[in-house]
């Protein structure tokens, strides 16, 4: 009676039950590998058809970054991610500023499973308003997250599995019909475009500048895997298990986009505006032209089971942000700092992330896939930095080589690679990705009195 009777006193708190493969499989989801049809059409074209490097690039990236990520999570395993991590190693109000910043990545990634989901089911259903679709995906995704992390997991599983079966099938139909000598234009006539080249990796027309940009547009593709960071206080042994998890779902990725999207290269050799009537919505004229319309059919009907497993996981994920957020007192702690006391998960996030997620009926997804990427690469920057103001500044970690290396190199390859694509950004994903980091200004200096106190900080050991 009395064990009863404190459990039902207690503050309910996230429950660590996540193992290494759990986390894998929710970040995999989330970054939901599929999206390389999605993406193709705007890389190619940003990258002038050498789609394979610009994922090498932000490959590199992000596994450096990846590496900051594990270094910061041994130091500070709490849900927060980026925001704990400038907050607690750089400046509280840095903190702030990153969270707030973040929440373009993490806010808005549920929403463009949404809308890449909505636009499957136009392809098969086109006589059904779009917003039936909205309501009944964005419902569905809020119900499973209210359920537990741990249901996540297992809800995601079989999908990735299908996810990356999938993908091997379409690179098996691909390459079938490179070896009879035959690509989307009819015939391979050049001869230096054959089976194994080096074409789409580098060719006259390649550039470093048209590559990076390609890159900068794929953070959206990798923003899972930094997702991940959030669940440190629902992870078993966590200092050991999330870094390894962190690390090894952006190198499965990588290793699928990079081998899939070189064949698809090869296959679509030209600008993508001769294959694809819009370069922002490829994967149904992909699927139909590289497998048919019963391929196309069946992959697009599994393609919204999976997208909305990436955005059950992008929920998660933006929920358990706003959840460490509102328990410091730097939102509405009432609201953003509740748990439920059944389900063990931060409900009224989750209902507010789903309602946010309706809007999916307004935008486009090329305007959110750069809005993510800003918000993204917010949060790998001050991931980068503040290892080394953690571990450098600090603690004075700089005597042997290993702390050099790890502490020092590490993050600053990190934090230069993700600068060079900032330097590539869309233009208008720095107005608007600005323009919200300026309401989120002048919210900090209203919440500190100008600037005069420190915003409120959880006391992890309380």
């Amino acid at each position: 009676m009395n064990n009863t009777t404190t459990a039902t006193n207690s503050p309910a708190k996230l429950q660590r039950q996540l193992a290494l493969w759990h986390i894998i499989i929710i970040g995999l989801a989330y970054i939901q590998p599929m999206t390389v049809f999605d993406t193709f059409g705007l890389v190619s074209e940003a990258s002038h058809q050498h789609v394979p490097t610009s994922y090498i690039i932000a490959l590199i990236a992000i596994l450096l970054t990846s590496l900051s990520y594990g270094s910061m999570i041994r130091r500070y395993p709490s849900a927060g991610s980026a925001y704990t991590y400038a907050q607690k190693s750089i400046h509280p109000n840095v903190g702030f500023m990153v969270g707030w910043s973040s929440w373009l990545d993490y806010l808005l990634s549920p929403l463009v499973n949404i809308i890449l989901a909505v636009i499957y089911l136009e392809a098969l259903f086109p006589d059904v308003n779009k917003w039936i679709w909205v309501f009944i995906l964005t419902g569905f995704m809020t119900w499973i997250n209210v359920h537990g992390s741990k249901v996540v997991a297992y809800f995601n599983s079989w999908i990735v599995f299908i996810q990356l079966l999938i993908i091997g099938v379409f690179t098996w139909l691909v390459y079938s019909k490179l070896m009879a000598g035959t690509n989307a234009d009819g015939t391979i006539n050049d001869a230096a475009y054959q089976l194994w080249s080096l074409k789409p990796f580098w060719s006259d027309i390649a550039n470093m500048t048209a590559l990076i940009s390609g890159a900068t547009i794929l953070c959206f593709s990798f923003t899972g895997f930094d997702s991940l960071s959030s669940l440190a206080e629902e992870t078993k042994d966590v200092q050991k298990t999330l870094p390894k998890a962190i690390f090894l779902t952006a190198l499965i990725a990588g290793i699928v986009f990079i081998i899939s999207t070189y064949f698809m290269q090869i296959y679509f050799p030209q600008t993508p505006d001769k294959y694809f009537p819009d370069v922002a919505a490829t994967q149904p004229d992909i699927l139909m032209l590289v497998g048919g319309s019963a391929f196309q059919a069946a992959v697009l009907g599994f393609a919204i089971v999976t997208v909305m497993a990436s955005g059950i996981s992008a929920h998660a994920g933006v929920s358990r942000l706003m959840y460490v957020m509102g328990r410091d007192g730097v939102i509405n702690k009432r609201i953003f700092g509740h748990i439920h006391p059944k389900y063990l998960t931060p409900t009224y996030n989750i209902y507010i992330a789903g309602i946010i997620a309706l809007t999916a009926g307004f935008i486009e997804f090329d305007v959110i896939a750069h809005l993510i990427s800003f918000g993204a690469l917010t949060a790998f920057s001050f991931v980068n930095l503040s290892v080394i103001a953690t571990y450098i500044i600090r603690e004075k970690r700089y005597h042997s080589a290993y702390d050099l290396f790890m502490y020092l190199i590490v993050p600053l390859l990190g934090f230069i690679s993700v600068a060079l694509m900032w330097k590539e950004s869309e233009p208008i994903a720095i107005k608007m990705g600005l323009s919200w980091a300026v309401i989120g200004l002048i919210y900090l200096a209203f919440k500190t009195g100008g600037f005069k106190r420190h915003p409120p900080m959880h006391n992890e050991h309380e």
